[in-house]
């Protein structure tokens, strides 16, 4: 593979790591009310604590991802950096806003022991896992489907054009997948009241996420051509871990959920190929690998950087969820 390749190759690892790790952030922040409601004040707060510290250590590192992914798309593929950042300009925006307002949530929930102060740094955690597991969606799903771009590059899709039924679809896919990614993570990494109702709703949100996986891909493939194996890769993985949740292999469960998320990551990528931002105005204002990379030299040396650094990062982040590896409990955060 030429560099162009192998770095669109390398943007598409970054993706996926990104949502496997922050997509079950993601579904953890949004079952914090589902899963944090004990029968009594006392009891609610100790589990929505339990929640929280399930991914207090990893959430902030899993966001290095992003950064890195949004990092390498500019040093690679300026012209994809540069028409994605200026196409989608609101709903990345929300997703920024959601990021900031959810990592000062963490931060600043357990400052003052009050509950009114709590709840309303509960709904900022919320809506800062809610809105960005949507718009992710949309985004992703506009990226496949293609934008209003001319032979200039710049984007002239209004926001009501990336608002499409399809978009939409991508949206409530990575949503319910991640709700699902979310409750089985819950389901592994804690023990006692949690573990119990994070069993619960991996099984009650396991066949919606199958639903609209299914006829997002069946879209996608119909309109636009989805490489098969990732595509059945997906559904059956999605599909194990509903059924091993069933079966309460925890474990299992969310080996196969990571699974699924990664291939339909993948699909998407795969999808796209050779293309990184389609134009719905003409083919040939497509922006491509070829015509949207960085120069032989400047990816020489990212290709250097990235060989030296990024198995760093990845040991390190390894090492943080091996020591953090044991179950959370009430009596963790009594």
């Amino acid at each position: 593979m030429d560099l162009p390749t192998i770095w669109f190759v390398a943007i598409a690892v970054l993706w996926t790591g990104y949502f496997v790790l922050e997509g079950f952030d993601f579904g953890v922040g949004m079952l914090l009310p589902v899963l944090g409601r004990g029968t009594d004040p006392a009891e609610r707060e100790a589990d929505r604590r339990v929640v929280i510290n399930a991914i207090g250590p990893v959430w902030d590192g899993n966001e290095v991802w992003l950064i890195t992914a949004v990092g390498a798309m500019f040093a690679a593929f300026p012209v994809w950096y540069a028409a994605t950042l200026s196409g989608f300009y609101l709903p990345l925006l929300l997703i920024i806003l959601a990021l900031i307002g959810r990592g000062v949530a963490f931060e600043y929930r357990g400052k003052v022991d009050d509950a009114r102060w709590r709840a309303r740094w509960d709904a900022a955690i919320i809506a800062g896992s809610a809105v960005p597991a949507f718009l992710w969606g949309v985004v992703f799903a506009n990226i496949v489907r293609g934008v209003e771009l001319g032979p200039d590059g710049v984007v002239t899709s209004r926001l009501v054009d990336l608002l499409s039924p399809y978009a939409l679809l991508g949206g409530l896919t990575t949503l319910t997948l991640f709700v699902l990614h979310g409750a089985v993570f819950l389901a592994l990494k804690t023990d006692g009241p949690v573990r119990h109702r994070a069993g619960v709703t991996a099984r009650t949100a396991g066949p919606v996420a199958l639903v609209a996986l299914t006829g997002f891909l069946l879209w996608t493939g119909t309109a636009h051509g989805v490489p098969a194996v990732p595509a059945a890769v997906t559904v059956a993985a999605v599909l194990a871990g509903v059924v091993l949740a069933l079966r309460r292999r925890e474990g299992w469960a969310f080996t196969a959920t990571a699974v699924g998320v990664a291939a339909f990551t993948a699909t998407l990528f795969g999808s796209l190929f050779p293309a990184v931002l389609p134009s719905l105005v003409s083919p040939a204002f497509d922006l491509t690998i070829a015509n949207a990379a960085s120069g032989p030299y400047t990816l020489g040396v990212l290709s250097w950087i990235g060989a030296v650094f990024l198995p760093v990062v990845i040991a390190y982040q390894s090492w943080s969820y091996w020591v953090f590896r044991r179950r959370v409990t009430r009596a963790h955060v009594a």
